[in-house]
């Protein structure tokens, strides 16, 4: 306690009357120093865990996505293409008996068409369902006698299981479920390939040409 200078440190606690206060300025620049050093964004996380984010940054705000249509609609939203959407969304859980039909109609009905007129296919079929004018669900629409002609007796054909068509015919399937791309109307209800002319044809208006199949309504 001897050795301590016990004077001089009183002395550095003293306040210097001295001193002016810090002007507007210099408080600008305290601001400006107090602000986040990194850029904040939302991001998605989708059923696997995975962090999907539209810019870097090190702060985010996490908004769980339990199912791949909430994913599927960010992705969408933020600039992906539908063959990146077809390509990601081929693989994944086993469809349901719905959707399989429904990609099965795709598979069987478009498989040589470009994806937006898959996509068109896969429309149809669940605008049908939903016109109250056909069978109210996918598989009956489909399985509805003399209307698609890859049905034999309200049975299906094998499908390749292990082709790349029927992985993007998947993908088409869950895309148009989750109701994320664009498509025709809702009230475009019928389509035939080009080379071929049915008699209902001329009863109907023709909405679009999308590769080698004609849309209508009525």
């Amino acid at each position: 306690m001897a050795a301590l200078n016990v004077p001089a440190a009183v002395r550095a606690l003293d306040v210097n009357a001295a001193a002016k206060p810090l002007g507007a300025a210099a408080s600008t620049v305290a601001a400006s120093m107090a602000r986040p050093a990194v850029a904040a964004t939302t991001v998605v996380a989708n059923a696997t865990g995975a962090i999907l984010q539209s810019q870097p940054a090190q702060a985010v705000t996490v908004k769980l996505a339990p199912a791949y249509a909430t994913e599927a609609a960010w992705l969408y939203k933020n600039g992906w293409p539908l063959y990146a959407l077809v390509d990601k969304f081929s693989a994944g859980a086993a469809l349901d008996e719905q959707a399989n039909c429904l990609a099965t109609a795709v598979y069987f009905e478009a498989r040589g068409e470009s994806l937006e007129g898959q996509m068109a296919v896969a429309r149809v079929v669940m605008n049908r369902a939903a016109s109250g004018r056909y069978p109210p669900d996918w598989c009956s629409v489909v399985k509805q006698p003399a209307q698609f002609s890859f049905v034999r007796n309200g049975q299906f054909p094998t499908v390749d299981t292990n082709s790349t068509a029927w992985a993007r015919a998947q993908g088409i399937a869950r895309l148009a479920a989750a109701n994320i791309v664009p498509s025709v109307g809702q009230d475009v209800l019928w389509y035939h390939a080009t080379y071929v002319a049915p008699g209902w044809g001329h009863r109907l208006s023709m909405v679009q040409k999308i590769g080698a199949h004609l849309f209508y309504r009525s």
